[in-house]
């Protein structure tokens, strides 16, 4: 399905609220959608704090709570994620060849995109203002948290 800019804000939205929502709880505003044939199937946030967690980022939790999927499925979908995956949640966009990822910003972190267009992963830079103002004020208040989570020191 071809991507108008009308299903990127309405996705990046629900993005957006996934961030919003896991910063309420007390964790990192980073947030992501999985969907299929115009239809969010898997909604997730970052986690890591929340459930004491190594591995849930929004990308990562979007997947899991998205379900067992037929290989077709994630074929035919997009990942839309408030800020650009991290080499890990990449990984998992390659393992399930999901051929279009939509990103909201990416000056705040950039992971590894030119890797992900040269496997044929048609990555979208939004560089919206909301998911850059998240982030910026995340950092400004927890660089610590910020830096645990992409593996800093």
């Amino acid at each position: 399905m071809p991507l108008s800019s009308r299903h990127v804000d309405v996705f990046l939205r629900a993005a957006i609220d996934e961030a919003r929502l896991g910063l309420a709880e007390g964790g990192i505003p980073i947030g992501s959608v999985l969907v299929v044939d115009g239809e969010i199937v898997g909604r997730g946030h970052n986690r890591r704090v929340q459930q004491g967690s190594t591995v849930l980022h929004a990308e990562m939790d979007c997947l899991e709570r998205a379900g067992r999927r037929p290989a077709a499925d994630y074929r035919r979908a997009t990942l839309y994620s408030t800020l650009s995956p991290c080499d890990m949640c990449s990984g998992a966009v390659l393992l399930y060849r999901i051929p279009r990822v939509v990103v909201g910003e990416n000056r705040t972190f950039r992971g590894p995109e030119e890797y992900l267009r040269e496997r044929g992963v048609d990555l979208r830079i939004v560089d919206d203002p909301e998911c850059h103002a998240l982030m910026q004020e995340f950092l400004a208040a927890q660089p610590q948290l910020w830096n645990e989570d992409i593996g800093e020191p």
